[in-house]
């Protein structure tokens, strides 16, 4: 058998770090995604539900916040319980065994002052010499990756 899923979205929500009974971390967010449009139809969008476990679980609830643009890869999982009112309520889910931060929002002021520091560009950071003024379609169009050792999830 099968089980794989694979999806790119947005999280609709901070995500929410909770612990077992035993210490382990469980992260659980939303992800939507847009359908694609026909003719003049509104936008309308999928919204599902995602669970992390452990050190995945703690990495999502660090680095992402709503808004946050994250591929994940997992495993389709439907189960039930009993609500409070005695109903039984079914849920579907995907179990993520991987997240991959594609775009994440900046939390607190601190860490947003901190962001902004780090990517802002100086257009006169780089001058061409004005012997050779050659047209470079490349120059100056994009400021350059600055990208820092707890950048990367490995």
């Amino acid at each position: 058998m099968i089980n794989r899923v694979v999806l790119i979205g947005r999280m609709t929500r901070d995500p929410e770090l909770r612990r077992t009974q035993n210490g382990s971390a469980v992260t659980s967010f939303t992800l939507a995604m847009n359908r694609p449009k026909r003719n003049d139809e509104e936008q309308q969008a999928d919204y599902i539900s995602c669970v992390t476990w452990n050190k995945v679980a703690e990495n999502v609830e660090k680095y992402c916040s709503k808004g946050s643009l994250v591929g994940v890869e997992g495993r389709l999982r439907s189960r039930s319980y009993d609500n409070a009112q005695g109903q039984r309520v079914y849920v579907t889910e995907v179990v993520c065994d991987s997240v991959q931060f594609l775009e994440t929002k900046p939390r607190g002021k601190y860490e947003e002052q901190q962001y902004h520091s780090q990517s802002t560009y100086n257009p006169n950071q780089y001058q061409q010499p004005k012997q050779n003024q050659q047209q470079d379609s490349f120059m100056n169009e994009n400021p350059p990756f600055n990208i820092m050792e707890d950048d990367i999830q490995f």
